[in-house]
């Protein structure tokens, strides 16, 4: 006989669990008490918001459902910010509630809240265990909806009293992983297509990839001479400096590499649903009809024939669809084969930082800078803002899992999510961007970087605002500033007020120096850059979008 705590550990234990990210609770004490004798490592956050994207992180980085425990009520209410995250970026993630006794149930008792309903349209599926002997089948059945198909956030509730009370339970094996595999009449109808095609166009993104499977798509690349773009903040995917590498399918595209996907006769997209952001607000390919042929590889049939209707349909997740295709080759050099490394060059153009602009910091030398000094296994991660484009148009990601950033565009991410990356990859550097309202919403994770050592970078780009409202704001209603304006504190006194190493820049010339300084501390750092507010994007100033509203 065991208690429901203890049943929940076990079965995560089964199902490879090695750590978890948590705010604690009295609604799960024994789920606490069981994990102090667990071998797997407790993370304590400072928010549950922080702690459950940091669980997105792990899932993301790993492809195994990062694992957040979080209290009732508030508790789960804050943490819903990270389950949104994962839900929209199709990132695997299992969140833990403790709830109200079921004596208490549908009483409106304290801090009770109806989570079937509240997290209902946003996770893949939401529970509530209220027999502790059932425990081993619905953890086991979270960790396979949660890497099936296309994954997702699962929520599971746990009345306090099923926690607390003795059950026989089968022991917990562990999940089955499912894989859709593509079959060889869609492979031939593939290559059918591709060798019709005058001017094909390759987009990866979504999740179900693994280092494996991007060296794969290289070769396919490779071997078809095929022009290949990553969908929004999905850059990790492939290798920004190979030639046949075309650039970032997402927000603020290089106006050339969009004409290139507008103009082409087949579009093949793998393992990502093309939504609002990569897709241009649906004009790069149109819905439900797109201009060009479609072919859809994805892993959830039920994401094929959704928002485009596909000229050829594939379901099968990454991984499986290039190791299927891997060994199919053109039967002559393909037509448009001396196109591919003009896109490419199209990319290294767009990608190269501007040396100039307004104010005493000047963003484009920094850029340079870090690139030269990051290894290619750097770790980036950066949460949303327009500073937020300096990185995602002028780092060149080379190595799959470099980069954690939320595509649905949440502030707040970068610093919980380099915490998460630091401990499980202690050996890479991990550098987080954020801008000064962006930190400020889950800044205090950095207090979780210092009490767990681990040697995280923040670069804060301070430019006073919130910087993407007021850009809009001033283009659609120029001088008529409201609610826009921030009041920051001292950054870098903040970093050591935390324990952590601090620094400030105000010339573009401290960047490099400070940098350094803050790599050889050992200790969590926040690099603040006071960037003036003119320099809202790398290539127009606020001043700029101002006159031409």
């Amino acid at each position: 006989m065991k208690t429901g705590g203890q049943l929940i550990v076990e079965a995560l234990e089964a199902n490879g669990t090695d750590r978890i990210y948590c705010v604690p609770g009295e609604s799960y004490l024994a789920v606490l008490d069981a994990l102090h004798d667990s071998p797997i490592r407790t993370i304590v956050c400072r928010q549950e918001g922080g702690a459950a994207m940091m669980a997105d992180c792990h899932g993301r980085l790993t492809g195994r459902p990062g694992i957040c425990f979080v209290t009732r009520g508030p508790g789960a209410t804050n943490a819903s910010a990270g389950i949104h995250i994962a839900m929209q970026d199709s990132v695997p993630v299992i969140l833990f509630i403790g709830q109200v006794a079921s004596h208490a149930r549908e009483r409106e008792a304290f801090q009770e809240v109806d989570y079937v309903r509240f997290f209902g349209d946003i996770a893949k599926w939401v529970v509530e265990i209220d027999d502790a002997a059932r425990v081993p089948e619905f953890v086991t059945r979270a960790f396979a909806v949660a890497t099936s198909g296309r994954p997702g956030p699962v929520v599971i509730s746990l009345p306090e009293d099923m926690l607390t009370s003795l059950a026989e339970a089968p022991e917990a094996l562990p999940h089955t992983p499912v894989e859709t595999r593509p079959g060889e009449a869609e492979l031939d109808a593939l290559e059918k297509l591709l060798g019709k095609a005058k001017r094909p166009f390759v987009i990866l993104g979504g999740t179900r990839w693994d280092a494996a499977a991007v060296a794969r798509m290289r070769t396919i690349a490779e071997a078809w001479s095929l022009p290949v773009g990553c969908s929004f903040r999905r850059q990790m995917l492939f290798d920004h400096l190979h030639p046949n590498y075309a650039g970032d399918v997402g927000i603020g595209i290089n106006p050339k590499l969009a004409t290139a996907i507008k103009q082409a006769d087949l579009v093949l997209l793998i393992g990502g649903r093309m939504g609002e952001m990569p897709s241009s607000d649906y004009t790069l390919l149109k819905s439900p009809y797109p201009d060009q042929s479609l072919v859809h590889v994805h892993a959830d049939a039920g994401e094929l024939g959704r928002v485009y209707r596909p000229t050829l349909a594939i379901n099968a997740s990454p991984s499986a669809f290039v190791e299927a295709f891997a060994g199919r080759k053109p039967a002559a050099i393909p037509v448009w084969a001396d196109e591919t490394p003009k896109l490419h060059a199209a990319y290294l153009d767009w990608s190269t930082p501007p040396e100039s602009g307004p104010g005493a910091v000047q963003m484009g030398p920094i850029m340079n800078y870090l690139e030269k000094m990051l290894p290619d296994d750097a770790i980036l991660t950066n949460g949303a803002g327009n500073y937020a484009t300096w990185v995602h148009r002028f780092h060149r990601s080379r190595r799959f899992a470099t980069q954690a950033a939320p595509t649905s565009g949440s502030m707040g991410y970068g610093t919980p999510a380099a915490v998460a990356a630091k401990e499980l990859f202690p050996e890479r550097d991990v550098i987080a961007f954020a801008g000064d309202g962006c930190f400020l919403m889950n800044g205090q994770e950095f207090a979780t970087a210092v009490q767990y050592d681990l040697p995280i970078i923040v670069v804060v780009v301070n430019n006073g605002i919130y910087g993407t409202i007021r850009m809009h704001q001033e283009r659609e209603y120029p001088g008529r500033v409201v609610a826009t304006d921030l009041k920051n504190p001292d950054f870098a006194a903040l970093a050591r007020a935390y324990g952590g190493h601090g620094e400030t820049v105000e010339k573009t010339a401290d960047f490099a120096p400070a940098f350094e300084r803050a790599r050889a501390s050992g200790k969590p750092s926040i690099v603040e850059i006071r960037l003036d507010p003119e320099a809202i994007t790398p290539t127009r100033t606020m001043t700029q979008i101002r006159d031409r509203a």
